[in-house]
């Protein structure tokens, strides 16, 4: 039993689930019904849509179980008390099942790409799978660099469904241009708030776990800026965000949709808010942690959001 929640641990199972739940509900909430007016079925529906979400949740738990085998030292500094590799799960075991979940994503895409309309999902999530390893083996100690490349592998998850669909546009010339739009414009939304909101928690990860960092030499940011200039940078894209997503309530309230502005200030904006301030006065690696639990739980909102466009859509 020990081993069996070191192994769920080990593979980050509430971020698998908060995965699923993200593609499944762009799905539901948004691709499903702009295709629906159309009166197509979208390619990525019933069978094939839990496929596809199974897939990246595979090879996600492959990335986070192949990143710890690499930050096995560092981690041991950083968080000793969440080590599992080495101490439930060994080496071995990790590599064994890393490859186990990235070959069987790529397996699955290559199944999705025979049976529908979807052409290169299978070396789409090949390249997924290697970038996570990549990024785990060096380029996650590299300066932003892999900071960038996560959180553009965590908003692909999004992109990758719309860009799924792309031939179903060329299906119905009447409705092509407002299905492309819409589409693409609530894409943008979600994949851009998902760029930008796990870019800020990445580089917070970084500031809570510079001493392990530090010490085996990695060139993050918080090493190389230092501190003060990483929290600066960490401020000017909460501001970013902050900006944009109070813009996009006019938008929203020319609509009339007041429980979705309403929802967004509660629920999203008003927390950002909080993360700046806490950032402005957190010292410690649990100061970071809060804040970087802070920002999970609002990317979590965030994707909570897209439920109103079912209802108002």
């Amino acid at each position: 039993m020990k081993k069996i929640t070191a192994f769920l641990r080990l593979a980050r199972w509430p971020n698998l689930l908060f995965f699923a739940l993200t593609q499944w509900m762009f799905l539901y909430c948004i691709v499903n019904p702009i295709f629906s007016v159309s009166h197509l079925q979208p390619n990525i529906h019933g069978l094939i849509a839990f496929l596809l979400i199974l897939s990246y949740v595979l090879v996600a738990a492959g990335g986070y179980i192949i990143n710890d085998y690499f930050d096995l030292n560092i981690d041991q500094i950083n968080k000793p008390d969440k080590v599992m590799i080495d101490t439930f799960i060994s080496r071995r075991w990790a590599i064994i099942f890393h490859l186990i979940f990235s070959f069987g994503s790529i397996g699955i895409g290559i199944y999705i790409d025979n049976v529908s309309h979807v052409h290169l999902l299978g070396l789409a999530n090949f390249a997924y799978g290697l970038l996570l390893f990549v990024y785990s083996l060096s380029l996650k100690k590299k300066l932003l660099v892999g900071n960038l490349l996560i959180a553009f592998l965590l908003a692909w998850v999004i992109i990758v469904l719309t860009w799924c669909e792309a031939n179903q546009f060329t299906l119905s010339i009447q409705h092509r241009l407002i299905n492309t739009q819409k589409l693409l414009r609530y894409t943008i939304l979600y994949a851009g708030f998902a760029f930008i909101i796990n870019l800020i928690r990445e580089v917070v990860k970084d500031m809570e776990d510079v001493e392990g960092d530090r010490r085996y030499g990695c060139k993050t940011m918080p090493i190389v800026w230092g501190i003060n200039a990483t929290k600066v940078f960490v401020a000017v894209w909460l501001v970013v965000l902050i900006a944009i997503l109070s813009l996009l309530q006019f938008y929203a309230l020319q609509l009339h949709w007041w429980f979705f502005s309403l929802y967004c200030i509660i629920a999203i904006i008003v927390p950002l808010i909080n993360a700046f301030k806490k950032l402005s006065n957190a010292k410690s690696p649990q100061d970071y942690h809060s804040i970087s639990t802070l920002i999970k739980i609002i990317m979590f909102t965030g994707i909570l959001s897209m439920v109103f466009f079912k209802i108002y859509e």
